[in-house]
C-alpha cells in the first residue's frame, strides 16, 4: 500500500512540473490530452511498456465481482480463479450483489477501491453502469479485468472472453436450425436486457438467421429471465402460451436453460419443443438423459476463472498492459496473446450430448 501511495505522489508531482513547463504553449487546466486519455482508463494500457519476462508479484490481492453472488455458473468461475491465485501466492475473494440489476455492482466496486485491491475482475451486468467506479479504480493503479460479460472498452484493461462471440451466436442458430429441420418459429430466453455478452451473441444469432437456408425459420421473441431461476421458468411458460406452435428455444444463459428444461421436462411440450443454448453438464445431465434436451454448449468455466486470475496477475505485475500483441503465461493453460481491444479468448465451446456428458463434472 505504501509503495502505491508514494508512486501516486511522484506521478502527481511530475505531472505538475510538466504542466508548469507547458503553460507557455497551451492553456494548462490541470489535465493534458494524454492525461484525459489515461483517466478514461483503457488508453492508458497502450502508453505503458510491458515486460513479459517480469516475475509475477507475490501477495497480490484481487476480487471477483460476478453478475450475482448466487449464480451457480459464476460460482464455478470465481472459485477456480480464487484457487488459481493461491498457485502464484496471491489472495482472491468473491463479492457481489444477490440481484443482477444494472447498478447493483457499483457499491461493491467502490468498496474494493477503498480496500486497495491490486485487481478487480468483473462480469458486468451492464457495460456502462460500472464504468465510473472502474475508471476511478484504474486511476488509482488498480488493474481491471472483465470476464464473461464485458464492460465498455475504456473501463477495463483486459476482457477475458470465453469464446469468440461470433462463434457462440452463430453456432447456437446452426445447432437449433439442424434440430428443427430449418423450419418453424423460435424464441430466445436471455438473461438481463443489458447483459453485454447476451446481447452480442443475440446480434450474431440475428445475423446468422439472415442466411437463406434459414428462410423458413422465424425469431418471434426475445424474452428476459434476468438470470433468475423462477422468472426464467415463468418466461418459458409465457413463451409457450403465447406461441403454442413454437419449435425451439435458445437460452444462452446457464440459469435460463436449466429453468426452461425444468419446465419442459414436466409439460406436454417435452420432446416437441427443442431447447438449446449454454449450460453446465451438472445442471443439464438429467434433462439430456431423459430426452428433454438433445444437446447444449459451453466452455469450461473453471478455465475461464483460472485464466482471468492469471491475466489480472500479469497486468498487476507489468507483464502485460492490455495492448494488442502482449503475451503472458496462464499456468497450466499455456500462453495467451492479447487481441484487439484488449480481448483474450479462452477457446472454442464444447457441445454436450448423451455421448459425452458423463465425461464432464462442473
Amino acid at each position: 500500500m505504501t509503495i502505491r501511495t508514494a508512486a501516486r505522489g511522484r506521478t502527481a508531482a511530475t505531472a505538475a512540473a510538466v504542466c508548469a513547463l507547458a503553460v507557455a504553449l497551451t492553456a494548462c487546466s490541470g489535465t493534458t490530452k494524454n492525461d484525459a486519455k489515461n483517466d478514461a482508463g483503457g488508453a492508458a494500457a497502450s502508453s505503458a511498456k510491458a515486460d513479459p519476462n517480469a516475475p509475477l508479484k507475490k501477495n497480490l490481492k484481487m476480487a471477483f465481482l460476478p453478475k450475482q453472488i448466487n449464480n451457480p455458473y459464476e460460482k464455478i468461475v470465481d472459485d477456480a480463479g480464487i484457487a488459481a491465485a493461491k498457485s502464484f501466492h496471491g489472495t482472491a475473494k468473491e463479492v457481489g450483489p444477490s440481484d443482477a440489476s444494472a447498478s447493483s455492482q457499483v457499491s461493491y466496486i467502490n468498496t474494493l477501491i477503498q480496500q486497495q485491491q491490486d485487481a478487480i475482475l468483473v462480469a458486468a451486468n451492464d457495460p456502462n453502469a460500472v464504468c465510473g467506479p472502474l475508471k476511478q479504480a484504474m486511476k488509482q493503479g488498480i488493474k481491471v479485468v472483465s470476464y464473461d460479460s464485458d464492460t465498455a472498452k475504456d473501463c477495463r484493461q483486459i476482457f477475458i472472453n470465453q469464446a469468440s462471440s461470433e462463434d457462440i451466436g452463430r453456432s447456437l442458430i446452426q445447432h437449433i436450425g439442424k434440430q428443427i429441420g430449418y423450419k418453424g418459429k423460435i424464441a430466445i430466453l436471455s438473461a438481463t436486457q443489458n447483459a453485454t455478452n447476451q446481447n452480442t451473441w443475440i446480434d450474431f444469432m440475428k445475423q446468422e438467421l439472415k442466411d437463406p437456408k434459414y428462410k423458413n425459420m422465424k425469431l418471434v421473441k426475445v424474452a428476459y429471465g434476468d438470470d433468475d431461476d423462477q422468472k426464467s421458468f415463468q418466461q418459458t411458460q409465457g413463451l409457450l402460451q403465447a406461441y403454442p406452435d413454437l419449435k425451439g428455444i435458445i437460452s444462452p444463459t446457464t440459469v435460463g436453460i436449466a429453468a426452461a428444461a425444468r419446465y419442459l421436462d414436466d409439460s406436454s411440450y417435452k420432446g416437441k419443443v427443442v431447447l438449446n443454448g449454454l449450460g453446465t453438464p451438472n445442471q443439464m445431465r438429467k434433462y439430456v438423459k431423459d430426452g428433454t434436451v438433445e444437446q447444449f454448449s459451453l466452455w469450461n468455466p473453471e478455465n475461464l476463472g483460472y485464466l482471468g486470475a492469471y491475466a489480472a496477475a500479469a497486468l498487476a505485475s507489468g507483464q502485460i498492459t492490455g495492448a494488442q500483441g502482449d503475451t503472458f503465461s496462464a499456468g497450466k493453460l499455456g500462453k495467451f496473446t492479447v487481441g484487439k481491444d484488449g480481448e483474450v479468448i479462452l477457446g472454442k465451446p464444447t457441445v454436450f450430448d448423451k455421448t459425452n456428458i458423463d465425461q464432464f463434472h462442473f
